[in-house]
């Protein structure tokens, strides 16, 4: 069993920045896949970046990509996200996810654990 708490949401105008962390307990964190989704009231969750084991590997999805970053400290069982030059669009409750698996997803149903989610809104 792991166990996900999201922080770092808020309130930033369009152009800001935010870093999302998601702090990782209950399992060997380094055994873990690591990802991050968002969603919008009655929307499915949309994949926004997902890191290996190791953190050697990242994938993001195309609205986010070259503005966002993902990572992660194993030593701290905690992968953050950074986001940079936000969008009004990029207003979402964003949830952290993990498998115990090697493989990395982009899809939400493969994912067996998640935080509780944090609210990002950005103003235009």
């Amino acid at each position: 069993q792991v166990q996900l708490v999201e922080s770092g949401g808020g309130l930033v105008q369009a152009g800001g920045s935010l870093r999302l962390s998601c702090v990782a307990s209950g399992a060997m964190f380094s055994s873990v896949t690591m990802a991050w989704f968002r969603q919008l009231p009655g929307k499915e969750r949309d994949f926004v970046a997902v890191i290996s084991r190791s953190g050697s590997i990242r994938d993001y999805g195309g609205t986010v990509k070259g503005r966002f970053t993902i990572s992660r400290d194993n030593a701290k069982n905690t992968v953050f996200l950074q986001m940079n030059s936000l969008k009004p669009e990029d207003t979402a409750v964003y949830y952290c996810a993990a498998k115990e698996t090697s493989a990395l997803f982009r899809g939400s149903p493969n994912y067996d654990y998640w935080g509780q989610g944090t609210q990002v809104t950005v103003s235009s």
